[in-house]
């Protein structure tokens, strides 16, 4: 007779992390979430610099707004995975023989390890004239602008929530001097209830505008990101 066996039994193959002296729980934590998340294994697999790169490939198959020939910007962009994907699928090197080629500009505060098929620049986006450097750099106007920021962390949720709706709002008034007309917008935002009036902006500045939460954002993370299709042009909108 075969000796049965419960499912207690069967090995834990998730990894646990030990408490060392001198770290904190919640970066023990962290660590442990890190080690046992597919997402971390497939960027380290895949030659990506981060998980987050999942998240823009996530939000490309369900938009497609990283078409061959796209000009990209990338706002604070280190350290660099969300220009990984935009030079594969705006064919910035030039691989897809009978494709436009695009172009991927990122920007970051920091000094960004270069990425092949893609032109990194040390800039604040908000500083004065950062619009018109951008379209000087891309060669006229982009077609994506696209941002995965987020404030340093205050550890107050609601302060948090401000912050980054805050950068993402500065983020869309980038996007609203350098877009084409029929360009894309995408940011990171944290839900929380600050962003109303952000939607309503871009809901008179675009003819779409959805709010999404890719799988590869934790389940437990309050971010989703704002997609925001088929930019009107300042004219349209009544601006000069």
């Amino acid at each position: 007779m075969a000796k049965r066996t419960s499912g207690r039994g069967q090995r834990d193959l998730r990894v646990k992390v030990k408490s060392a002296r001198g770290r904190k729980l919640s970066s023990t934590r962290w660590l442990e979430r890190q080690l046992n998340d597919p997402y971390v294994k497939r960027a380290r697999d895949e030659g990506y610099r981060g998980r987050a790169a999942f998240k823009i490939l996530e939000l490309d198959d369900k938009y497609r707004f990283l078409k061959p020939g796209a000009r990209v910007v990338d706002l604070g962009c280190a350290p660099g995975g969300w220009c990984q994907v935009a030079v594969t699928r705006v064919n910035a090197l030039g691989e897809k023989a009978g494709k436009p080629v695009g172009r991927v500009l990122g920007l970051d505060l920091q000094e960004v390890e270069p990425i092949p098929g893609a032109e990194l620049h040390q800039l604040d986006f908000m500083e004065d004239g950062a619009d018109d450097k951008v379209k000087d750099w891309l060669g006229g106007p982009a077609d994506v602008v696209m941002s995965d920021m987020a404030a340093a962390s205050s550890g107050h949720k609601q302060t948090d929530h401000l912050r980054i709706v805050a950068l993402c709002e500065a983020a869309s008034e980038l996007a609203f001097d350098v877009l084409e007309p029929g360009g894309t917008f995408v940011a990171k935002v944290l839900a929380g209830g600050a962003e109303g009036g952000l939607q309503t902006l871009l809901k008179q500045r675009f003819e779409k505008v959805a709010n999404v939460k890719p799988p590869a954002s934790r389940a437990d993370s309050s971010e989703k990101f704002v997609v925001a299709l088929g930019y009107r042009g300042r004219s349209e909108a009544g601006e000069s």
